[in-house]
């Protein structure tokens, strides 16, 4: 066996034997499902009726299929960069009881040893993610099912590049730390400010204007964006054969930023999945990069 793949099942290994790292990983998605179907899923339901002209109405089984899609969105968006996160932290901690140096001083190449993070990263997040998305699909059946098999295929697309997206982020931002303190307090940042960020927690239409330009160059809104897209894609389907007229489903798609869109020009699916591709690329480049440049100064 190679080097790499020892190194990267050691280091998923490592993760799954820490039960309390594993554990939070995996129950945090269920405990937001759990939070926000039991808070929220009354406050979206208010807000879509509300929203919607005097003369008209919609079934309570689309509304139902509208909120439980905007929950599942919002879970899984956040979910997967927060566990990427949390996945991670085997780097930051392999440098505080300092492991990392006994694998240094082994004929170990620096980039094996970084890759082997990266990795082994990946496919402990895709797991848990995998996972999540079940548990949230399960769900969706219960309260209103409206996905073809197209949109769970695309679902899954989504998930897979906003991991990439995640775990290549928590690669360079855990490049820089070195203690358990430091990864506490990153991790309480992440957890509490990336939802907001990437508009899974509110939509960024209901923002300022000027936020909403800010939070249009953020990758993490374009994922999300996707998300939304793909879960709510069937319920839109429905809604038109069911004689909605388009202004309402539009109204709807934009508060939800479905319709999402860079100094008011609207950014379709494609261009979409290209920004947060080149984004992958690039977060990846610059992991590369550090560690080049620091084993060339050790």
């Amino acid at each position: 066996m190679s080097t790499s793949l020892i190194l990267i099942k050691r280091n998923i290994k490592l993760f799954f034997k820490d039960k309390g790292m594993f554990f939070t990983a995996l129950i945090t998605p269920m405990i937001l499902l759990v939070l926000y179907a039991t808070f929220l899923g009354n406050v979206y339901h208010d807000t879509f009726t509300s929203n919607l002209p005097d003369t008209f109405t919609l079934s309570e089984s689309i509304i139902d299929g509208l909120v439980g899609s905007q929950l599942i969105s919002s879970i899984l968006a956040v979910s997967c960069v927060t566990t990427a996160f949390c996945s991670n932290f085997l780097m930051v901690q392999d440098k505080a009881n300092d492991t990392i140096k006994d694998l240094r001083i082994s004929p170990v190449n620096s980039a094996t040893l970084s890759l082997s993070y990266y990795i082994a990263t990946l496919i402990s997040t895709l797991l848990i993610c995998f996972t999540a998305t079940g548990i949230c699909l399960a769900y969706i059946a219960t309260v209103g099912w409206y996905m073809s098999l197209a949109d769970i295929c695309f679902l899954l697309i989504d998930i897979l590049l906003l991991v990439l997206f995640g775990t290549a982020l928590s690669s360079i931002i855990n490049f820089f730390l070195s203690t358990q303190g430091q990864i506490s307090a990153v991790g309480t940042i992440i957890s509490a400010g990336y939802g907001f960020i990437c508009g899974a927690y509110m939509p960024i239409s209901s923002f300022s204007e000027g936020l909403q330009k800010i939070l249009s160059f953020s990758p993490g809104t374009y994922a999300t964006s996707l998300i939304r897209n793909h879960t709510m894609q069937g319920v839109f389907t429905e809604m038109k054969s069911q004689g909605v007229p388009s202004s309402i489903i539009e109204g709807i798609k934009d508060s939800l930023d479905c319709n999402f869109y860079f100094l008011e020009n609207q950014v379709n699916i494609p261009t979409m999945y290209i920004i947060l591709s080149v984004t992958v690329i690039l977060l990846i480049g610059i992991y590369i990069f550090l560690n080049k440049a620091k084993n060339h100064s050790i």
